[in-house]
């Protein structure tokens, strides 16, 4: 059996060493950048002076996230084919953000994506909404983010059940990893602002893509870069033969007998492909990105090399994960997470042995522990500075200060704000540790795309949209995606045919009502519907502004006062 922990101290002292040169490097980039933050535009956007190259770079470092490099790849080694749905629908939800949203909002708004939807709405109630969806969202997002950076340093430094490593045992290791990620997103957010959370992710996205396509290359080699035996060795290792490589092993399994469960199946399916299609153009720490470049042509340029690396990446996670099932085998990843979310990491040191004997195994189970890391670290930097502006920027200035606040103070409340989420998001966290947090993603998508993505765009297209629709629009599918999931089978209710539990909370309690276990089918077409009705409702009505409005999304002009008007 492969086992990704470390059995000598040579190997954890390589991670170790490794992990420090990554930090000190951040924080390294974080000190550059807090020379180049003066004013709001510098703390919020980075000045706006990033190339499209640059900025699509760190949209990959911002999207390709941990739930993406190590749930992906673990997902398609345990489940084949169904585990690659995943790499689908995070890629063509890229097509929705550069058709529909990302020129319009570059030149719409001017810091968060609340500046759109509220530009011909009144201020308070509509970014009160905006910040509060997108604190919800973050958090969610952060959570799984940070109890992920928690497992993986336990699990790095090989610290068994009933074992220390400098003087901790594994539980005290995953609270001193969440504790570590809190205190350096907190450190790259306050310091470096945009400027060094863009810089950062740059660098996390060649480390990710340097680090996935080695691994893949040597994987491709033991196989003589013969993809279609590899495919057939991940299928024999998996238990289930040809059905491995063919759809109904984890989505829209078919129970013989039972109708109603067999529909349920299928319609959870769709409800994930919509969310993951739909959530992307909604996800504040990704549309912020388009605020960090000078102009609409950079903005379409970014996302076309944005797509075109996580492309890249999505389809190297097809050989990974094979790659995984193959080499490693099903027993050995489940044995060591039953998510399957190590089987990278144990890929790498497998690869590595085969080529190079057990130290090489050490450095490449290392490397590719600190590029998972680096991952988390570009994440939830991504993630707080999007909650940090909206806070400072939307519930502080606008709600608050009635947009009275200086470019100086604002920035000093969205340092504070960051301290706040790190914190919130690091006590979070410590009691979520235990906890399977695989959904928060999906369901952070599933808000997104519930609540944020219907009344961007009806701002950007609908002349009759108002303030009543926005906000109704906004905790219409805010409540709706999370009510949702509070009664469904990921929270109470499920087990396996073993009986046991699968869900939240204890198997004594079930409150399952809800039979999907991603609200989106629903909870979309209920936050659109929440938008048409409340705008219906009003007879508010401002066509002069929309036209504005129209002008802005078009060309630009004037998109440097969005937020103050």
């Amino acid at each position: 059996m492969i086992t990704i922990a470390a059995d000598n101290s040579d190997e954890r002292i390589i991670t170790l060493i490794l992990f420090g040169l990554l930090i000190a490097g951040t924080l390294g980039i974080t000190i550059w950048a807090s020379r180049q933050t003066k004013t709001a535009t510098d703390f919020h956007s980075g000045g706006r002076g990033f190339s499209g190259i640059q900025n699509g770079f760190a949209i990959g470092g911002d999207y390709m996230s941990a739930a993406s490099f190590l749930g992906i790849a673990g997902m398609i080694a345990l489940y084949g084919y169904d585990g690659f749905l995943y790499s689908i629908g995070f890629l063509v939800a890229w097509l929705v953000a550069l058709l529909l949203v990302a020129e319009l909002l570059r030149n719409s708004g001017r810091f968060t994506m609340t500046d759109v939807v509220s530009y011909r709405m009144r201020q308070r109630p509509v970014r009160t909404a905006g910040s509060i969806s997108t604190l919800t969202v973050s958090i969610f997002y952060l959570l799984a983010q940070m109890v992920g950076a928690g497992a993986l340093v336990a699990l790095l430094l090989g610290i068994e059940e009933g074992e220390t490593y400098l003087g901790m045992s594994a539980d005290t290791a995953k609270i001193v990893g969440i504790v570590l990620v809190g205190l350096l997103m907190i450190t790259y957010v306050s310091f470096g602002g945009m400027t060094g959370t863009t810089w950062v992710q740059i660098v996390k996205a060649v480390m990710l893509m340097g680090g996935a396509l080695l691994v893949t290359l040597l994987v491709l080699a033991i196989y003589d870069f013969n993809i279609g035996s590899l495919m057939n060795d991940a299928a024999d290792a998996s238990g289930v033969g040809n059905a491995f490589l063919e759809p109904g092993q984890r989505y829209g399994v078919e129970v013989a007998g039972d109708t109603w469960q067999t529909l349920v199946n299928k319609l959870d399916l769709i409800s994930l492909g919509l969310a993951l299609v739909l959530g992307t153009a909604g996800l504040p720490h990704i549309l912020i990105r388009f605020y960090t470049v000078p102009d609409s042509k950079t903005a379409r340029k970014s996302v076309n090399w944005a797509i075109g690396l996580i492309g890249t990446f999505y389809l190297l996670t097809l050989i990974l994960g094979f790659g995984a099932a193959a080499l490693v085998g099903k027993e050995a990843i489940t044995a060591q997470n039953s998510a399957g979310n190590t089987a990278a990491p144990q890929l790498a040191e497998e690869v590595g042995a085969h080529f190079g004997g057990d130290f090489l195994g050490a450095v490449m189970l290392a490397l590719i522990a600190a590029v998972a890391f680096a991952t988390i670290l570009s994440t939830v930097a991504g993630l707080t500075i999007a909650s940090s502006s909206s806070l400072a920027h939307d519930f502080y200035n606008a709600v608050l200060r009635g947009g009275k606040a200086s470019e100086q103070e604002e920035v000093r409340v969205a340092r504070f704000a960051a301290i706040g989420v790190g914190v919130v998001s690091i006590v979070l966290a410590v009691f979520a540790q235990d906890l399977n947090v695989a959904f928060l993603v999906a369901l952070a998508f599933a808000i997104a795309a519930s609540a944020n993505l219907p009344v961007i765009l009806f701002s950007l297209f609908w002349k009759r949209f108002n303030t009543a629709g926005a906000v109704a629009g906004i905790y219409g599918g805010l409540v709706g995606s999370v009510g949702l999931v509070l009664f469904s089978p990921v929270v109470s209710g499920k087990v396996d045919a073993e009986g046991n539990n699968l869900a939240l909370l204890p198997k004594s309690v079930d409150i399952s009502w809800f039979p999907l276990e991603n609200p989106g089918l629903v909870s979309i077409p209920l936050g659109l519907l929440c938008a048409v009705v409340g705008t219906l409702m009003s007879k508010e009505s401002d066509p002069d502004r929309f036209a504005k409005l129209q002008v802005r999304a078009l060309t630009g002009a004037g998109a440097e006062r969005a937020s103050k008007h």
